[in-house]
Order: C-alpha cells, then structure tokens, then sequence
C-alpha cells in the first residue's frame, strides 16, 4: 500500500523492507524463541545459575504437594525447556514443540498466584524482577501462537490481495 505523500523511493523502499519482514519475521521468531528457551533450559543443569530456579522448584513443590523434590524437578524442567529450544531452533517436529511450550505455560505463570510477596512489590501493579521475568511470557506465548499459524504452511504477506 503506497504511503500517501511519500516520494516514490520511500514507497520502494518500504514495499522492500516489508516484504523482508514478511519473508523473514515467522522465522527469526522461532529462532529466537528457541534461543531463549535453549539458554534458560541449559542454565538450569548448573545448580545455582538460574534465577527463576528457586522459585520454580517452590512452585513445582507446592503443585505436586511436595511430591517432586526440587532435586527431580529442576532436572526434569531444565530437559523440557531445552528440549523445546532445540525444537524451535531446528524447525522440526514444531507441533510437538510447540505442545511442550503451552503445557509449560500455565506453571510458569503459577508464582504469580502462589507466591505473591516474591513476585510483585504491590500486588498486582508492581511486579518485583520475578516477577517481571514471568509477565514476559505473555510475549513469549504471543511469539509461539505466531509460530504455530505457520506450521501448517500458513505465512505472513506484506501486501494482502498481491500475489
């Protein structure tokens, strides 16, 4: 759609740059999806390097009325996360992937109801640093519906009704 006003090069311009983020955004979405779960999967082997680690094992814990120890859990959570990055970075077997990231969801958002005092300084207006790190997976659960219209061969197109 041409920009009304707009030099003719800016129109190009703009009809190019859109095309590349049409062409582009679904896949550097993955990728960098898969990035952050990778990352934060991996970081929870090692005891200690991640912050959300105490209280996922507390929320795990209270879930499962102390069932899972945070020895079982934090393993078993760290797999699921990289599991789910190796997933979105390699681009196969995305709907199983993309199972694991909407099963993982509702736990992650868990502390906020569970854990109030430690997720947010006036509840529910201001959320502490966990608590921010959990409302940012409002825009990662965007980011994976995104992902998900495309794998059945869905796609983003810059100008509707131009072939």
């Amino acid at each position: 759609m041409k920009v009304k006003g707009a030099p003719a090069w800016f129109d190009r311009l703009d009809a190019a740059v859109t095309g590349w983020m049409a062409r582009h955004a679904i896949t550097l979405l993955r990728v960098g999806l898969g990035l952050v779960f990778l990352w934060f999967g991996v970081i929870k082997f090692v005891p200690g390097w991640s912050p959300a680690e105490g209280l996922a094992t507390a929320t795990i814990s209270r879930l499962t009325g102390g069932a899972v120890p945070a020895s079982v859990s934090l393993p078993v959570l760290a797999a699921w996360e990289t599991l789910i990055g190796v997933g979105l970075l390699s681009g196969r077997f995305l709907r199983l992937t993309l199972l694991l990231l909407f099963l993982q969801m509702p736990g992650t958002v868990m502390p906020l109801f569970l854990f109030p005092a430690e997720t947010f300084t006036r509840v529910p207006l201001a959320p502490t640093l966990e608590g921010q790190y959990i409302i940012k997976n409002l825009v990662l659960v965007a980011a994976a519906l995104a992902v998900g219209a495309t794998v059945r061969g869905g796609r983003l197109v810059a100008e509707p009704g131009r072939r």
